[in-house]
């Protein structure tokens, strides 16, 4: 990708992108504004019709000090950039005792105590014990690739259904749930893109919601009754104080373990298979040198940063790069601008796979750190060594296309001609 320029001549033209999802469809745009928002007001207020005003932070530095003060930045009651009318919604039921209610609506103590319920899957000795399984998957879906050759569309064909299906199993849920998993994951964080989407109407939108947490329901009294060695069966008997989890807060995250634990990484593969692809000369280099698998896989995950923002709102009257910010104010993180900022990334443009350091901030920072992160890695360590010394050949046959959306996003279709070996 080329350094981005803009005909954009203000800040304010700029800021329109954050809150217009089909904005992070078109790369160079998004780039540009976000680049012209770094150098001429990294911290921009936006006023946008449909949307409560925010103030949107695109500089590395500034938003891994807010990430680090966490009792000055709460998530509640904004997590993430959603319309006032959809806010509104949400204030509506989580006071009524529903919605969705995931760590990352979450602030300490209370997050601390919830997420240390699905921690010890994701230390190391868990990655561990969980290494072959993966690999096994890896295997599975390059030879499915294979099986298809010499054409697919890589995002529909591949790069969807090996993540979930990894998520899923350390879920415990059967394969025969998995397309259903896969069509609300994609409702859910779709819901911006035509596409996805199950509706326009917030009515159409919560549905999808509805469903998740009618499932989870189910999988969590089966799961009480019967614990079983599985992640589905900590959440589900998880206690916090002694008391077991609010069946608000168990649904809550069974949806972000399922949904996050995809599609974001789904993105991370897809956009780093892109990568690769529109610069031979790093595939190249990656196949002669398989010790940069590791350095690769994290210059991926920052060349695609699935998750483009959450929001924090500020518990007293403060300043981020010198513009006041009021108590109750909302700040947008902007991560696809922190990772493409050129005070922290040599040439940010460049797709580098030995890039080193690479302090990007895909998996967030501080306490809201992505649980999920090191399976994430492990995943894309696993596919990516499994398909390279494979590859033969690989190209593009068609453009790429991106989702619309204000959250999480990456590639909907990588239409692409290869030859692999058995």
């Amino acid at each position: 990708m080329s350094t981005p320029t803009t005909n954009e001549t203000t800040p304010d033209d700029a800021a329109k992108i954050f809150a217009d999802p089909t904005a992070y469809a078109d790369e160079a745009r998004l780039h540009a504004a976000m680049r012209h928002l770094r150098a001429n007001e990294p911290v921009v207020r936006v006023d946008q019709p449909g949307y409560r005003p925010f103030c949107a932070v695109t500089k590395h530095a500034d938003i891994m000090d807010i990430e680090r003060a966490n009792n000055l930045w709460l998530s509640a009651p904004r997590p993430v950039l959603t319309t006032a009318e959809a806010d509104e919604q949400a204030k509506t039921q989580l006071d009524a005792g529903g919605g969705l209610r995931t760590l990352i609506h979450m602030d300490d103590p209370h997050h601390r105590k919830v997420r240390s319920i699905g921690t010890d899957w994701f230390r190391p000795k868990a990655m561990r014990e969980l290494q072959t399984r993966v690999d096994e998957l890896a295997k599975r879906y390059v030879d499915i690739m294979c099986d298809i050759g010499p054409e697919c569309d890589f995002v529909a064909d591949i790069a969807v259904h090996f993540p979930l299906h990894v998520i899923l199993s350390l879920l415990g849920l059967p394969e025969e749930d998995f397309p259903r998993m896969l069509q609300l994951t994609q409702e859910l964080f779709g819901g911006d893109d035509a596409e996805y989407q199950r509706g326009t109407t917030l009515e159409e939108k919560f549905a999808t919601l509805l469903d998740f947490f009618k499932y989870f329901t189910t999988l969590t009294a089966s799961r009480r009754d019967h614990p079983t060695d599985d992640l589905a069966s900590a959440i589900a008997n998880g206690r916090i104080d002694g008391e077991p989890l609010a069946d608000v807060d168990t649904a809550s995250y069974y949806v972000i373990v399922a949904t996050a634990g995809h599609d974001t990484t789904k993105d991370a593969i897809a956009g780093g298979l892109r990568a690769l692809i529109e610069n031979p000369d790093q595939l190249d280099r990656l196949r002669r040198d398989p010790s940069l698998i590791d350095t690769a896989v994290e210059e991926m995950i920052r060349w695609s940063t699935p998750v483009k923002e959450f929001m924090r709102t500020a518990a007293e009257d403060t300043t981020v790069h010198g513009v006041p910010i009021a108590k109750g104010e909302s700040v947008y993180l902007a991560y696809t601008s922190a990772n493409r900022d050129e005070d922290i990334f040599d040439d940010p443009f460049t797709f580098d796979v030995g890039r080193t350091p690479n302090q990007h901030l895909a998996f967030g920072y501080g306490v809201h750190f992505c649980l999920g992160a090191p399976l994430a890695r492990m995943e894309m360590r696993s596919f990516f060594t499994e398909l390279i010394p494979r590859l033969d050949s690989i190209d593009l046959t068609g453009a790429p296309v991106l989702a619309e959306t204000v959250f999480v996003g990456g590639l909907k279709h990588l239409p692409i001609r290869y030859s692999l070996r058995r």
